[in-house]
């Protein structure tokens, strides 16, 4: 495995290699063919970031077999996407904040493709060129503004709907990966990658044929069946398999 994640402490931001936990600064751009210092960096005092900073953030609907099935949906004919704001990040460990009480807002569990190179109109067999990684993400979902506003894009993008990370996984396959949701310690979605509709290189493909993607950007894939509420007090928890857990909380 390679995970890169980044990282603070004080005012510096910088990249690293997270190896058993430690971390080795990354020298040179994270897209390119940084070097590593061989000697890791103190823990102390560093806070974790959002792996990546996106210049946009598309999330792809009912993208997972078992989902549509769960929505009555028909089996869409390609990709369903559209655009998160990039205000709603927030990294492993921050808080979820819910706007509107009286509204439900709901979990996603997803698998998040993070691109590597600038890209437009490639074939899914180029896709995989270009993807620079993996990483865990939720997208958070307020249902009421969903279902009155007929568009998703206002209802999943309120701060801190787009949890993210906490590393990016460089040397993975994504096309049978277990992922699952756990919500204060129990499982609430429990799925595997093989059951995308569209599998990542379709999907890098798709959207570069509509607009130019740029080192840095992510794709939410989808998530799979049994999305539920969240309330004040939860901890959520994304686990896919190979990749390393994104944990939040929701006040």
């Amino acid at each position: 495995m390679a995970a890169i994640g980044r990282f603070s402490k004080g005012e510096e931001i910088f990249y690293a290699k997270v190896v058993d936990g430690e971390l080795f600064r990354l020298r040179g751009d994270v897209f390119g063919s940084p070097s590593y210092d061989r000697q890791a960096t103190p823990r102390k005092g560093i806070k974790t970031l959002v792996p990546v900073v996106p210049t946009k953030i598309i999330a792809v609907g009912v993208n997972y077999l078992d989902h549509a099935r769960e929505m009555n949906r028909e089996l869409p004919k390609e990709p369903l996407i559209w655009f998160k704001a990039t205000t709603s990040l927030l990294p492993d460990g921050g808080k979820i904040e819910i706007p509107f009480r009286e509204h439900r807002t709901d979990f996603e569990a997803e698998l998040c493709i993070v691109i590597g190179r600038k890209i437009r109109n490639v074939s899914p067999t180029q896709a995989p060129r270009y993807i620079f990684g993996y990483t865990a993400a939720q997208d958070i979902s307020d249902r009421t503004i969903q279902k009155a506003d007929g568009q998703w894009a206002r209802a999943k993008s309120f701060d801190t709907f787009t949890p993210l990370g906490p590393y990016v996984e460089t040397k993975i396959d994504p096309n049978e990966l277990s992922i699952q949701q756990f919500q204060n310690g129990l499982l609430r979605q429990n799925s595997n990658t093989k059951q995308l509709i569209f599998k990542p290189a379709e999907i890098v493909s798709f959207v570069s044929t509509n607009l130019t993607l740029l080192p840095g950007d992510v794709i939410l894939t989808g998530t799979p069946s049994g999305v539920g509420p969240i309330q004040s007090g939860d901890k959520l928890e994304v686990r896919i398999q190979g990749l390393a857990p994104l944990v939040n909380s929701v006040k």
